[in-house]
């Protein structure tokens, strides 16, 4: 990175931490009191409540993740990237880790570790909007997860030359969407499944939050489309016409539905119960896809809050401390990168350094 670009970065993100300071105190100043929204049945989804989340970051979490967070940082490619196959999609998850952890570029001690995934992921975004790399096969799983960690990074310091390529890449999204409101594995309209779709929502959400238009059309139909997948026991399925719920699957569905703005009714209440009995520890939450749907999960379980983030965290952080391995890495079904950043992320969502995780 340039001397001129870290310049910018640290001046940038000085001011972030001003108002990142003042929002603390102001929110200290209000006695701990939450955003609510009504639930389906009476109940309340509540977000941010403090009591919910005073203890969730035990001393053995904070160990855990910093011993991932070393990992990470020394297993990251010269070029910024991580894993053999440079991939778009697990280095912004590395990214996302480093900025949930608190760390920006001239920030935190794995500050310089982010600047080089946001070089990275920048290096790979095409004229057309397009975030992925030449060998990429199903290049909108990294387009999402991409545009969500740039959607971040601008959502904080509003650098010129990261929103052009922002809105190229929402614009992407935008028109590849297919007539029922999902996305697939290539850049077109073609028959969605779940997984892809709630990728492109959550980073159309983030750059809604800093100030990227995003047609509400576009979340509309989102909406519609996965309402069509939800079944009869509250889970989700994969794509239209292919009935059956499974863990993954559904805890997509959920955070799908908070994501694109839905924060009561009869769907989510019953996509939240569905995901209560199947909360780590259960024989239905040791999926093949289990850090994929955990990521999802104790999102939708956050954003509930409450009496449904009482009964998750407490089982997830418990799981994810069992599975860390013994160099500070996790092992998911694409790689050790892959399974760290998401365990990562997952392990600091009490923190609510994410943007996302603040509106």
């Amino acid at each position: 990175m340039s001397r001129n670009r870290l310049t910018w970065w640290k001046s940038s993100w000085a001011m972030v931490i001003a108002v990142v300071t003042l929002t603390v105190v102001a929110f200290a100043g209000s006695g701990g009191r939450s955003c609510r929204a009504a639930g389906a049945n009476g109940d309340t989804m509540i977000f941010g409540h403090r009591s919910t989340l005073r203890h969730a970051l035990t001393p053995q979490v904070l160990q855990a993740v910093g011993r991932g967070l070393h990992w990470l940082a020394k297993r990251q490619n010269a070029n910024g990237s991580f894993g053999s196959m440079n991939s778009v999609a697990v280095s912004a998850l590395g990214g996302l880790a480093f900025i949930a952890g608190g760390n920006l570029p001239g920030q935190g001690r794995y500050g310089g570790n982010c600047a080089k995934v946001i070089d990275y992921v920048l290096s790979q975004c095409q004229p057309t909007g397009l975030i992925a790399a030449p060998n990429d096969g199903a290049p909108m799983y990294g387009q999402g997860f991409a545009t969500l960690f740039l959607a971040e990074v601008y959502g904080e310091s509003h650098e010129p030359s990261l929103r052009q390529k922002l809105q190229r890449a929402v614009r992407l999204i935008v028109q590849t969407q297919n007539q029922q409101g999902g996305w697939r594995y290539q850049p077109m309209p073609m028959p969605a499944d779940i997984s892809v779709t709630i990728c492109q929502v959550m980073a159309l959400r983030a750059a809604r939050q800093a100030g990227i238009a995003v047609p509400r059309r576009t979340m509309r139909k989102a909406i519609s489309f996965v309402r069509q997948l939800q079944n009869a026991d509250g889970g989700f399925s994969y794509m239209l016409g292919l009935p059956g719920s499974m863990m993954p699957r559904s805890a997509a569905g959920v955070a799908l539905l908070f994501y694109a703005g839905v924060y009561k009714g009869k769907a989510l209440a019953a996509g939240v119960h569905y995901l209560l009995q199947v909360r780590p520890g259960t024989p239905a939450n040791n999926a093949y896809n289990f850090f994929y749907g955990n990521y999802y999960g104790t999102q939708a379980m956050f954003l509930a809050g409450g009496k449904w983030w009482s009964a998750w965290w407490p089982a997830m952080s418990k799981t994810l401390l069992n599975r860390q391995n013994a160099d500070g890495s996790w092992h998911g079904n694409a790689g050790f990168s892959y399974g760290t950043a998401m365990a990562l992320i997952i392990l600091q969502i009490p923190d609510r350094l994410l943007p996302i995780l603040q509106k």
